[in-house]
């Protein structure tokens, strides 16, 4: 299983509605390496999910539920969408500022590539990330 932080504005698509409809298409990345990334993830890999520009944390867990497929908001068909299903809400939200004062998240993509909105994160980062939200889902 890989390990991956997907980032979405609040206002254009928010954790409770990712939470409301249970699966929801990632669509609409429109960066190479981003879309990269999606090719990338394979069914079971587990995603932070990350609101930027407000509130800047990670807020919730999903899962690849549906590999890379042509995205279907994308008319030239060049971009992908990968389906990601909720397994559940951080219990203490990580703020980004957390993050950047954890000296072993030095490495960690956001911190490095903070405009990127689909990343990976491996797996001691993972580790550290969940202990720090509470999350004990794996």
């Amino acid at each position: 299983m890989r390990f991956w932080l997907v980032k979405s504005e609040p206002e254009a698509f928010s954790w409770e509605e990712q939470v409301r409809n249970g699966t929801e298409p990632w669509t609409g990345v429109r960066n190479a390496q981003a879309a990269g990334h999606l090719k990338a993830m394979r069914l079971g890999d587990r995603a932070f999910f990350y609101h930027s520009n407000t509130g800047r944390e990670i807020v919730g867990v999903v899962e690849v539920a549906r590999e890379a497929y042509p995205d279907p908001t994308d008319p030239s068909g060049r971009w992908v969408a990968v389906d990601l299903r909720t397994l559940g809400p951080m219990p203490r939200p990580v703020p980004l500022a957390a993050m950047k004062a954890a000296p072993e998240l030095a490495g960690l993509a956001l911190i490095r590539q903070p405009r990127l909105s689909v990343m990976p994160v491996d797996a001691a980062q993972w580790d550290i990330l969940c202990r720090m939200g509470g999350w004990e889902g794996g």
